[in-house]
């Protein structure tokens, strides 16, 4: 994988007009394709490796929430960055979920090229399997490089996505004190 990128990089900057033999881009193919192997590590991972049987048993029926919780992503349209935070609660069904397990779930999948709706659902829809949660409520909101550095250039746009499964589409107190309580 290092060496077919390093070559992939070596030709952008050929193509965008550069000289790769220059002084200060003789190693930026290297390092760019150790960047995105980074970037994309998320391919190179499994929802059981990550949490790492970290699910207990548990008599906790109350809405947990995990509340900005960073993330960086990359468009699949234009492989160009979005940075923001995910927001995710559950109703425990007889079983918790490790705490720093919720981060490691929003990066792995951020961790791949996607659309934003995309990894809100991704990362409902794996707090449910792994937990059998009576509810699961997920916001990401993010700013957009390829909206902000590109296009139209709106240095303040942000997007908000959210998913709500189980109680949280069913129940409208439910939904609505989770968004009462990420607002606050």
């Amino acid at each position: 994988m290092q060496d077919d990128l390093k070559h992939s990089y070596k030709q952008i900057i050929s193509a965008v007009g550069e000289d790769p033999q220059r002084e200060g881009l003789l190693d930026t193919p290297k390092r760019a394709a150790k960047a995105m192997e980074f970037l994309t590590k998320g391919y190179r991972q499994t929802l059981e490796e990550i949490t790492n049987n970290a699910v207990f048993s548990s008599d906790a029926d109350d809405m947990v929430l995990v509340q900005d919780i960073e993330l960086y992503s990359m468009c699949e349209h234009h492989l160009l960055p979005f940075v923001g935070k995910a927001h995710i609660a559950y109703i425990p069904n007889g079983k918790v979920l490790g705490l720093s397990k919720f981060a490691r779930i929003v990066d792995m999948y951020a961790r791949r090229f996607q659309i934003q709706e995309q990894l809100t659902h991704q990362i409902a829809k794996a707090v449910e399997q792994v937990t059998g949660a009576k509810g699961v409520g997920v916001i990401v909101e993010a700013q957009h490089m390829c909206m902000m550095m590109r296009g139209v250039e709106k240095q303040n746009s942000k997007m908000r996505t959210s998913v709500m499964l189980g109680n949280f589409r069913t129940d409208s107190k439910t939904r609505n004190e989770f968004l009462q309580l990420v607002r606050n």
